[in-house]
């Protein structure tokens, strides 16, 4: 029997998280002759690949495993995984996520009164109070669309073309893909039954750090929907901005320490420190913390401005798309 649903996971070097999620889907409530489940696998990894093959063999589930021939991002492993599955409608989330036992069930509810896409409901649990970098990931509860839970019609995908595979890390694919939608006139359908949850995953406290290059697919975001992306997307102006100030504080106050003007330096660089204050209790503020991470937060505070603007500008010259 041909299946109804396609599932497409798009994964990487975490076998592990891959098998939790595996293992939620074969739980599902639904008919395990309606679905299929497609693995792509970013990171030729031979682990992965073990683990899908046998769940395969013991499961009743039509279980595909895709080995991309070089690692290219999440966005080209979902337009692979859809394009080879059967089902009229695809069904994308994540290796790290848990599925709800309902969550085909009711998706497909959505689609049996007319929908063509359906975004559904990431749940985030975290602690009481939360650290900062759950605080961060529990953001995904708000989010309008977002490819760790979301189901579109075949024909609609094929459509709008899939995902933008410019988009070669795990940022901005999915906000992109709901915006070309929209310009398209499809309506997105919101399913707060059809629930995905999504852990926290431990991260090292650098991680921030190197998260600051995805800002530079902000500029290509902008440049492909000027509109959705001032209406869309959170804009963090006072932060950016707050950035920018930082960043040229330090460089003025620098460079007039160098050049023997103290009076100005020392009021550029008592700027500084005021605005690293303010960055550092924005992070920490509601949030749990020790005195060990209270002095990381303060050195990633330092740096991570730095490093955002960097690349904020690297995205406008790459993409050619003045925005802050």
């Amino acid at each position: 029997m041909s299946a109804l649903i396609s599932i497409v996971i798009p994964t990487y070097q975490r076998p592990v998280l891959l098998k939790r999620c595996l293992e939620a889907l074969m739980r599902q409530d639904f008919d395990h002759d309606h679905f299929e489940v497609v693995v792509v696998d970013d990171g030729a990894d031979a682990e992965t690949r073990r683990v899908v093959e046998e769940m395969a063999r013991n499961s009743a589930v039509c279980l595909t495993y895709l080995r991309q021939p070089e690692r290219r991002g999440p966005a080209a492993a979902r337009n692979r995984g859809w394009r080879a599955s059967t089902g009229p409608i695809i069904a994308f989330t994540d290796d790290d996520c848990i599925p709800d036992e309902n969550w085909l069930k009711a998706a497909l509810v959505a689609f049996q009164q007319g929908a063509n896409v359906v975004s559904g409901h990431v749940r985030v649990p975290i602690h009481t109070p939360p650290t900062d970098q759950e605080r961060i990931v529990a953001m995904l509860e708000e989010a309008e669309f977002v490819t760790a839970n979301c189901f579109c019609r075949r024909s609609v995908l094929e459509q709008v073309g899939g995902l933008d595979e410019r988009f070669d890390i795990a940022w901005r694919e999915d906000s992109d893909l709901q915006f070309r939608l929209l310009e398209t006139g499809i309506s997105i359908t919101k399913n707060r039954d059809a629930v995905i949850v999504h852990p926290c995953r431990k991260a090292p406290w650098w991680a921030c750090l190197k998260d600051e290059r995805k800002n530079a697919y902000d500029a290509l975001l902008y440049k492909q929907h000027p509109k959705l992306f001032r209406e869309r997307i959170p804009k963090y102006r006072r932060l950016v901005l707050l950035y920018y100030l930082f960043v040229l504080s330090f460089l003025a106050g620098t460079g007039l320490w160098l050049a023997g003007n103290l009076l100005p330096a020392t009021v550029a660089l008592v700027i500084w420190g005021v605005l690293l204050l303010v960055l550092t209790g924005r992070r920490l503020r509601g949030t749990a913390w020790s005195f060990s991470q209270f002095g990381q937060t303060v050195l990633t505070s330092a740096v991570t401005p730095f490093l955002s603007v960097y690349w904020r500008l690297f995205g406008a010259i790459k993409y050619r798309a003045l925005y802050w």
